[in-house]
């Protein structure tokens, strides 16, 4: 076939991989006072948020910090739906904080469309991933994600303990998004790099973090290299014949949608799994009703999105205004908790409790507003299928050892090592 000149190496200048932004210092070290000095990379929020974001929703519910170049945390359901919903004053362009600020220039696109992207692009680009995660669509993806779940698990091999999260949790929404994206089932250890690199790498050197960013646009497009020389049914070879305003996307475009399938359909269901299997695995009563009443479990498993939602996202501010009691600057950072969101008594009724029957549950685990997650039906079918394989499977386990649990640093947080006794 012709190749596609929009994705020739000529098309494409040094830089074209990595949006150029203004260097913020980023300081990280122990925390003075949450309210005026937080910091979501240091070890004791990665251990335990919750502690922290009650005691800002009730004295400071939304916290300031002038590491990261300045930043606000909201704690209320409400001050979070406000920011989501408002698209006039806050933007999307950047929304993993970290020491860049992409230029403005980059709105209304962003660097991976349509998370990245405001009105009136994002309308545009959400539109174009709609069929492929519709339930029907998603449906067809279940017996394969059950089956893979079943082999993981014969690989336990009489072993008595393993991590859930390591050995069980980060394998299945990795091969599901290869498998969708037709990426070599093979390549799941440089997708966990990936993942860590982007996501949790966000106080390295610019210039490191740019190299390592690189790598995943590198691989990127030698996926779409590949997909042009070897055209399939997927959603890659999807996403480089998609139009948009009558013309193939751009590159940029294509690749940045990408990366986003690739990180986000990774981390954020990874880290769903293994925090269900963490707190199953320390709270026996609602193991074993689980495994007694399996028909509770897609209940259950919508309050595990509730209390352990793993999403934060950012958000910038687009001009100097006063907001709901503080003073915003012009591209001061904001992080929209949803975690902090989804724990507001406020918003639900024994809020710090993990109620598994709990009926009346419209948490905010996959975002509020226009960029509510395209994914969430997929989600939530592999978290369903992993705990159902799961619980059929292992119906008792408990922590190996509670303090070798270990959490993602960062926007999105999940048990990285998991050691559950399964014998």
């Amino acid at each position: 076939m012709t190749v596609d000149d929009r994705f020739s190496p000529a098309s494409r200048e040094p830089g074209d991989d990595q949006p150029p932004g203004t260097r913020n210092e980023i300081i990280t070290g122990p925390v003075s006072d949450w309210a005026t000095d937080f910091s979501h990379l240091e070890p004791e929020w990665s251990a335990d948020p919750y502690p922290i974001q009650d005691d800002l929703r009730q004295r400071c519910p939304i916290a300031r910090t002038e590491r990261f170049g300045g930043a606000w945390l909201p704690t209320r359901y409400e001050d979070v739906a406000a920011i989501a919903y408002d698209t006039e004053r806050f933007s999307s362009r950047s929304i993993i904080l970290s020491n860049f600020r992409p230029p403005r220039e980059l709105a209304p696109i962003g660097g991976s469309p349509p998370i990245s992207s405001d009105p009136p692009f994002h309308h545009d680009a959400r539109k174009l991933l709609l069929p492929a995660f519709t339930r029907a669509a998603v449906e067809r993806q279940e017996p394969a994600t059950r089956a893979f779940c079943q082999s993981l698990i014969d690989a336990f091999d009489g072993r008595d303990v393993v991590d859930a999260a390591y050995d069980y949790a980060q394998h299945i929404p990795m091969r599901v998004i290869a498998d969708m994206l037709g990426f070599p089932s093979e390549d799941g250890p440089r997708f966990r790099e990936f993942v860590e690199n982007l996501l949790e790498g966000i106080n390295l050197p610019p210039d490191e973090r740019i190299e390592r960013v690189s790598r995943l646009f590198d691989y990127l497009f030698a996926q779409v290299s590949d997909h042009l020389e070897h055209p399939r049914a997927d959603l890659t070879t999807y996403l480089i014949n998609a139009e948009l305003y009558g013309a193939k996307l751009d590159p940029s475009h294509v690749v940045g949608t990408m990366a986003l399938l690739l990180i986000a359909g990774i981390d954020t269901t990874w880290s769903a799994i293994g925090a269900s299997l963490w707190h199953l695995a320390r709270t026996p009563a609602d193991r074993e009703r689980l495994v007694a009443e399996p028909a509770l479990l897609p209940t259950a498993m919508e309050e595990f999105l509730r209390a352990f939602a793993p999403v934060t996202m950012a958000r910038l501010v687009r001009d100097d205004m006063h907001w709901h009691g503080v003073d915003m600057k012009a591209d001061d950072w904001i992080l929209l908790s949803f975690p902090a969101a989804n724990r507001d008594p406020a918003q639900f009724d024994r809020a710090g409790a993990v109620v598994i029957d709990r009926e009346a549950n419209r948490h905010a685990a996959f975002g509020l507003g226009i960029h509510r997650c395209v994914g969430s039906h997929l989600a939530r079918m592999e978290l369903r299928v992993a705990l159902e394989v799961w619980l059929e499977r292992i119906p008792a386990f408990t922590l190996q050892d509670p303090s070798a649990v270990t959490w993602a640093a960062g926007q999105i947080r999940g048990p990285r090592h998991l050691p559950l006794r399964i014998r």
